[in-house]
């Protein structure tokens, strides 16, 4: 009986992806064809592109007339489809002005660029629909990104914008409801994996509401949680002995806790050539291994970092799953959490002590098994080995950002911030130079922003204005000098930053908002009030 249950759900569970099949799945040869040759530079560009026609009917020409060489090919894809335009953010000034406007009144003007009406994609497009209107980071990233939207949020919010914040949680909802997850992104090669949970914090920005509004966002925030725990049915029922299951890892003492996974283990349909050869430069392991690594990775929305890595100077030693990430069990915290207060106000008190006990649980496994009281610091914990991880790296900040620590443990971690990750431009991701973007010398908006809450939640606020200064006078120095707010930056050097798969991208959601959050929060910080001084 419990056999055929399993069957049930994982036949539910697979019912949203071959609803909406990504372009590897609808277009095969020709998806393979185009993306092994980079035909178009950016393997994204394909998989974003509008078929002309049906895909079938596209099929059934390119089997039928295979095109002989690259430029038939290129030609064949440019008469069947159209491909994205990438759209720069507007001039900063005109041509030949003295130098860039206010910092606050640029991020202000990109919102109305970077926002989005409801999508309804065409067929065989990509894109998956949405009911209201969003805001996408910019650049080649063209559709709403999950966990990047809360700290765009965190701008939009202190811009009045309000209206926004609203109508993207609403999307998220409608996600949440249609496919039982928050993709990736609103791209159907994207609905095999997730992103950092950080659903229930965008609600909290939102008004109180009636009765009806809070039962939906409790309604929502179960599913995500549901998404998260799936894998908990199909852990072996042997004791004792550690275990893991899609996202769900069961230790040896019985703690639950979870990994970032990817429901397919293929290339990465946006990256299926970097994919592809990543694997072949691990030829003693399967490659299907090193696709699910990889892609479990993007979940985590630290691709690529040496967080994930055996060797740091190889991205073919990458072991995604093998690992507890404390960034992604310390919001699965603050979720339960947020479940149980929910419940609580709702006078359900079942479901609040329910999630209550399971927040409890998952506390007591990260302090017994993600903390290091001689290091002063939370890590990632390897399952195959058995012990935490050696990296030191900004994600030890996350058990502060939700209130999980204890004050003993917030003082040893940011004694070790200090000491480690603080840079001249801002906050370290970590402090190896593996040439991964999500290392040093890069710093990121989000962890700055995780960073100085968690540390002034605890009373650090000193070391917490001080990375806020640092930061805000990185994103201004660069925008003096460019024009343009990017997507990470060099801490280092104040510099734009660098690595990665892609080139550097401007607009950009999460630099607009998480600046402009902490302006807000620390208005003598402002570096154009500072000029005018």
């Amino acid at each position: 009986m419990r056999s055929r249950i399993i069957i049930l759900i994982a036949a539910l569970w697979l019912c949203a992806f071959t609803q909406s099949p990504s372009p590897a799945d609808l277009y095969g040869p020709l998806f393979q064809a185009v993306q092994s040759q980079r035909l178009f530079g950016d393997g994204k560009s394909f998989v974003d592109a509008v078929p002309k026609r049906t895909p079938d009917a596209i099929m059934v020409d390119f089997r039928a007339h295979p095109p002989a060489d690259a430029v038939a090919l290129r030609r064949f894809v440019l008469d069947n489809f159209t491909l994205p335009a990438d759209v720069a953010p507007p001039a900063t000034s005109p041509a030949g002005s003295a130098a860039p406007g206010p910092l606050l009144d640029h991020i202000a003007a990109l919102w109305p660029h970077l926002t989005r009406p409801p999508e309804s994609p065409p067929p065989g497009s990509s894109a998956l629909a949405l009911p209201a209107p969003y805001v996408v980071p910019g650049g080649r990233f063209r559709e709403i990104y999950y966990w990047d939207s809360y700290f765009t949020m965190l701008g939009l919010v202190r811009d009045g914008r309000m209206e926004l914040v609203q109508s993207m949680v609403v999307d998220f909802e409608y996600l949440l409801e249609t496919y039982g997850r928050i993709p990736n992104g609103t791209r159907s090669y994207y609905l095999s994996r997730s992103q950092p949970p950080f659903f229930a914090l965008m609600v909290d920005l939102l008004p109180k509401g009636d009765e009806a509004t809070q039962r939906r966002h409790l309604t929502a925030l179960k599913r995500e949680h549901d998404f998260w725990m799936h894998g908990r049915g199909c852990l072996t029922a042997k004791a004792h002995q550690p275990d893991a299951c899609q996202r769900v890892v069961r230790l040896a003492d019985g703690s639950l806790l979870n990994r970032y996974w990817d429901d397919r283990d293929s290339p990465r349909d946006e990256s299926y050539a970097e994919d592809v050869e990543t694997a072949r430069e691990a030829p003693d392991r399967p490659a299907a291994a090193v696709y699910r690594h990889l892609r479990a990775a993007a979940e985590s929305g630290w691709d690529f970092s040496s967080r994930w890595l055996d060797d740091p100077a190889k991205l073919s030693s990458i072991r995604t799953t093998d690992i507890i990430p404390v960034d992604l069990n310390s919001l699965l915290w603050q979720l339960e959490r947020s479940i149980a207060l929910r419940c609580a106000l709702l006078e359900d008190r079942a479901c609040a002590d329910l999630f209550e006990r399971q927040a409890a649980a998952r506390q007591g496994a990260i302090i017994r098994h993600l903390w290091q009281p001689q290091q002063g610091r939370f890590a990632d914990y390897d399952i195959v080995q058995g012990r935490p991880t050696s990296v030191l790296s900004a994600a030890t900040l996350f058990p502060l950002f939700v209130g999980l620590a204890t004050p003993s443990q917030a003082d040893a971690v940011a004694a070790l911030t200090e000491r480690e990750l603080l840079a001249p431009g801002g906050l370290r991701t970590t402090h190896i130079r593996s040439g991964q973007q999500w290392d040093a010398p890069n710093g990121w908006p989000p962890l700055q922003w995780v960073a100085v809450e968690g540390l002034a939640r605890y009373g650090h606020r000193p070391l917490a204005r001080d990375i806020a200064q640092r930061w805000i006078g990185t994103v201004d120095s660069t925008y003096r000098a460019t024009g343009k707010l990017l997507e990470k930056y060099n801490v280092e050097e104040r510099l734009p930053g660098g690595g990665g798969e892609y080139p550097l991208q401007d607009g950009f959601g999460w630099t607009n908002g998480v600046t402009r959050a902490l302006i807000a929060r620390y208005p003598e910080l402002n570096p154009d009030s500072q000029k005018e001084k």
